[in-house]
């Protein structure tokens, strides 16, 4: 069974490399879809940046089309993990489905890395997710694209279904902006705070909600918001003072 898992993961991961060097996909948009979808007149406040009028089209390849070669590839790898999940897969799923809190890295990063220790942090970390719900919203309603479940009967989810579209997928989006925002925090630990996301997103496929290209677009449009969130001179301040706030923690822990 090693063996076998192991060879799966190297699928799946030639599989997203080749999603993100767009050889599989095509790269217009979907059918009856010709310009990114208008921001709407009722946006919510931001704290940073606004997302919902990123260009979608330009940032994210399009899914693979429905009966392609490609989307076949996509779906048999969720119907394959679906098939090799074990309970403990299947509880790390449910969990990544729920949590929300500093709790996600505290592996990487230490115990002391709580939401009652970092109060500024984890405000940072709500606000920009917050901003990156625009984008979320707006490129899911873009692509449009069914979830695994939605699109063959045989894909039983292990967690809550979601009722959005499929593509990009929102909380991979949310792993890689957190990990990106804390990685300018901790530079020495970006490595390991993006493999940390990655696994985090990996949970989605486990779960049944999401194909592995899926989680390759929110990883690309997490890095987009993340480039847009340098830009700005309130985002660098609050940086500053979340420097400062983790300051005292991590040189106690060394």
């Amino acid at each position: 069974m090693t063996s076998i898992r192991t060879t799966f993961d190297l699928i799946r991961i030639q599989l997203a490399r080749a999603f993100l060097a767009g050889s599989l996909l095509a790269v217009a948009a979907p059918a009856g879809v010709a310009q990114a979808v208008a921001p709407s007149a009722a946006a919510k406040p931001v704290h940073f940046v606004r997302t919902d009028t990123l260009d979608f089209a330009k940032i994210l390849p399009a899914p693979p089309e429905p009966g392609s070669m490609a989307a076949e590839a996509d779906l048999n790898a969720v119907l394959q993990v679906q098939a090799w999940r074990t309970p403990d897969e299947v509880a790390w799923a449910v969990r990544i489905d729920r949590v929300r809190s500093l709790s996600e890295f505290t592996d990487v990063i230490g115990p002391w890395f709580t939401d009652e220790n970092l109060p500024q942090t984890r405000s940072l970390l709500k606000a920009v997710v917050a901003d990156a719900r625009g984008a979320v919203n707006a490129s899911k309603k873009f692509f449009g694209r069914p979830r695994p479940f939605e699109a063959d009967p045989r894909v039983r989810p292990c967690v809550e279904k979601p009722d959005d579209p499929s593509y990009p997928s929102g909380h991979t989006i949310r792993f890689f902006l957190e990990a990106g925002v804390l990685s300018e925090i901790f530079p020495d630990k970006r490595d390991a705070l993006l493999e940390c996301a990655q696994k985090m997103a990996w949970g989605r496929v486990i779960g049944g909600v999401h194909y592995p290209t899926d989680l390759a677009g929110g990883r690309l449009l997490a890095a987009a918001i993340v480039a847009e969130l340098d830009q700005s001179p309130a985002f660098e301040a609050a940086l500053g003072k979340c420097r400062a706030e983790v300051g005292t923690f991590a040189a106690a822990s060394k």
